[in-house]
């Protein structure tokens, strides 16, 4: 039931929460997100995706490996799509791996997907 109008007080105060928890993912975020995004192109499976969450911050998401794989200097690399969900806020990365020498997956960037 309405009581009446809201102190002003109350309403900046959810609207700075809702803020607070609308930030981007944190370098603990990228690091789970890296590690699944390693650990699902280590499989090598063409239409996996992989789980990730951070207990810490209560962000989660998951890593899903793009197209077919790809050669640079004579590494093979494959493009990824992470996803990031943190309280209220969505946002969507795309990466690129290689293989390193020992034939472990190397994140070499993950960077806020632009749409074109």
């Amino acid at each position: 039931m309405f009581s009446g109008p809201a102190a002003p007080g109350d309403i900046t105060g959810s609207l700075r929460n809702a803020r607070a928890q609308a930030t981007g993912p944190t370098d603990r975020d990228l690091a789970f997100a890296r590690n699944a995004a390693s650990d699902v192109l280590s499989r090598g499976s063409k239409d996996a995706s992989q789980p990730w969450e951070n207990p810490e911050t209560g962000a989660r998401g998951s890593v899903t490996p793009l197209a077919s794989t790809y050669s640079v200097a004579g590494r093979t690399c494959r493009d990824f799509l992470a996803s990031y969900v943190r309280g209220s806020s969505e946002a969507w990365m795309q990466g690129a791996a290689c293989k390193s020498a020992k034939g472990q997956w190397e994140i070499r960037d993950m960077t806020p997907w632009g749409r074109s």
